[in-house]
């Protein structure tokens, strides 16, 4: 099979994406019931009831193709969020749009530069179109602004930024973000990931949208599947100046959004009260959380984001092992330098008291 060695490089360096274990999974092998899954940063009261009351009005559809163009979610977006829609992108997931920008800007002999412990597909778009992955050591388990400078060089297309990151949960101030805006050269591009955006408060938090306003290499990507509940539905987005959009839209795949997904997205910008209870109970719960494993004195990475990245010093797989075994899905991370950690997503509160309880058995074996 002399064909395999003609895959495009930097593919054979490529390892599958690993999300977590399913629910049904875990039940099968291993003949339980009742399990809760706290492993892939869901919302735990699902999606608004308006998007699971209206949208089976749209099935007697499906045998029809959607809207390609999305006009109907990107204007809606574009009011909601006061921007051109013409700078819109709608994606399978702002996981399609990273790969569509991968696409579009990376090729061997360029490169990306990514944070260590930063969200594993930027890596994973980068090798895929044969480019460097230039990798920056965390400070503080986020972000290293400085570090990321320095390593920008004639070849840096792009430079990758989670703010929150995901899986650490640690974010970038404004300040610290527009001074690296200032210093980037006007050529390289910087993604801000901002899937976590709804959930931080801090007044330090910096919106990227209206720092687009500013900065004309800026390019801002959010998604529907966090605090809007629909990531069954794989929707996102992203906005970027118009010449970037124009080009993304040009190969972007056809259809690559569902009708029920868009309709969703639709319903969803509707109902903001929905949001702001996600939102309210995510903050009961990182607190309920965060005394739950002070009291078990299990060391936690501050988060801004749905979940705590948590430190196992007898060791995080057989920990996450345990844990299945009492019906509680937590998330590895050790494909992102953290092999001692596990990531906890916040649920509802019985769920994470189910967890809490779990750990408390498990941690005193």
């Amino acid at each position: 099979m002399k064909y395999l060695s003609n895959v495009n490089p930097g593919i054979d360096q490529i390892a599958p994406y690993q999300p977590g274990k399913p629910v049904e999974t875990l039940e099968r092998e291993l003949g339980i019931t009742d399990s809760v899954k706290l492993a892939s940063n869901e919302n735990p009261l699902g999606p608004s009831p308006r998007v699971m009351r209206d949208l089976s009005s749209q099935l007697a559809q499906l045998a029809r193709y959607p809207d390609g163009g999305c006009f109907l979610l990107k204007e809606a977006l574009g009011k909601r969020f006061e921007v051109d829609p013409s700078m819109i992108t709608i994606g399978n997931g702002s996981n399609d749009v990273l790969e569509i920008l991968g696409r579009l800007f990376l090729r061997p002999g360029t490169n990306a530069v990514v944070s260590e412990h930063s969200f594993v597909v930027y890596g994973l778009v980068t090798l895929a179109q044969g480019a460097e992955v230039r990798e920056v050591p965390a400070r503080d388990f986020g972000q290293d602004l400085n570090a990321t400078l320095s390593v920008i060089d004639d070849n840096t297309q792009m430079v990758f930024i989670a703010n929150p990151n995901n899986p650490t949960g640690t974010w970038v101030k404004s300040e610290e973000l527009e001074r690296f805006l200032d210093a980037v050269p006007s050529d390289v591009l910087v993604v801000l990931d901002e899937a976590y955006f709804e959930y931080v408060s801090d007044p330090d938090y910096p919106n990227g949208l209206v720092l687009m306003e500013r900065y004309s290499n800026l390019i801002v990507t959010r998604t529907f599947s966090k605090a809007y509940g629909l990531a069954g539905l794989r929707l996102g987005w992203s906005v970027s100046p118009p010449g970037v959009a124009d080009l993304m839209n040009r190969i972007r795949q056809p259809f690559n959004v569902n009708s029920l997904a868009m309709a969703g997205g639709l319903i969803a910008l509707t109902d903001d009260d929905h949001v702001e209870a996600g939102v309210a109970v995510n903050n009961l719960g990182l607190e309920q959380m965060r005394s739950g494993l002070a009291s078990l004195d299990l060391p936690f990475i501050p988060s801004a984001g749905n979940f705590l990245t948590v430190e196992f010093s007898r060791g995080a797989q057989p920990t996450y092992e345990a844990m299945l075994r009492e019906g509680v899905i937590l998330r590895p991370v050790g494909v992102y330098g953290l092999v001692d950690y596990l990531r906890i997503s916040i649920g509802t509160e019985s769920e994470n008291d189910r967890c809490l309880e779990a750990l408390h058995r498990v941690v005193d074996r």
